[in-house]
């Protein structure tokens, strides 16, 4: 290797390490080798005390329908939102999870374009949505993958 390679290979080497891992496989995949697994991202949102019926106001109004048409689309394959049942210590509290199963991890940077195409009123879009991240204590996306409980590797 030489040193003009050397740093194009430090650029490359991470998202293929974080491509490959977050998807649960060992070895790396492209498209041209097969289809790429189904990619699953947990999201997951605290909100500020008193205010998760307007998070949950301007999420379903405005986050709703992007993945509703991503689903049209072909890029989700399935997503549930979830609400506690009951209440826990302030550390580990949350009030919503989103599990969403995208067609595969390319399919997550296929969006960027869509709130605009879904949300012709962009001045209206992005009040609501700055809105929405203000009362937003704490977000995460975490990429998980399901576990065989009986298989013999892991």
């Amino acid at each position: 290797m030489n040193r003009s390679t050397l740093p194009a290979l430090l650029l490359v080497l991470p998202v293929a390490l974080i491509g490959m891992f977050a998807t649960g496989n060992t070895r790396a995949q492209t498209p041209a080798q097969g289809h790429l697994p189904p990619y699953q991202v947990e999201w997951v949102y605290r909100v500020k005390w008193g205010s998760s019926d307007e998070f949950w106001r301007l999420f379903r109004k405005n986050q709703i329908p992007l993945l509703d048409q991503e689903k049209l689309l072909g890029r989700v394959l399935h997503y549930t939102v979830y609400r506690p049942g009951l209440h826990t210590s302030e550390d580990q509290r949350w009030d919503y999870r989103v599990v969403i199963t995208y067609r595969d991890i390319l399919a997550t940077t296929e969006s960027h374009a869509l709130p605009k195409q879904v949300f012709p009123d962009q001045t209206t879009y992005k009040r609501e949505e700055n809105q929405r991240w203000n009362i937003t204590v704490a977000h995460y996306d975490l990429p998980i993958r399901e576990v065989d409980p009986h298989a013999t590797e892991e």
